[in-house]
């Protein structure tokens, strides 16, 4: 992968997640506070509790945190998988999500 598609890939898949927020802020119960600086996007939750996702430009990869752990994802098959499980970004990120607002709370791919 070059450089040009892994920034076209994960920029789109940081505005998806942002997109996503704001949906969810208007359908139910959650409050997501999505934040963006450059590479970073923190998910604030009530609470305290926060998921932070990064581009890792050099490694090619999104990284993604919680209080749970963290965990990497690389491009492979037409997905970000996580690169020691090939876990779906998405699914980690929906758990995370729910964990922090305390009720199911799904992100889907685009």
């Amino acid at each position: 992968m070059t450089d040009a598609e892994y920034q076209n890939l994960a920029e789109a898949l940081l505005r998806h997640i942002e997109m996503q927020c704001d949906e969810i802020n208007e359908d139910g119960n959650v409050d997501i506070d999505s934040t963006r600086a450059g590479g970073v996007l923190t998910l604030a939750f009530e609470g305290g509790a926060q998921i932070v996702i990064n581009l890792q430009k050099p490694l090619h990869e999104i990284w993604l945190a919680s209080r749970a752990g963290g965990w990497h994802y690389r491009w492979t098959d037409g997905a970000w998988c996580d690169t020691r499980s090939g876990e779906h970004f998405h699914t980690r990120l929906s758990q995370e999500a729910s964990a922090c607002a305390g009720q199911p709370v799904a992100f889907t791919a685009a």
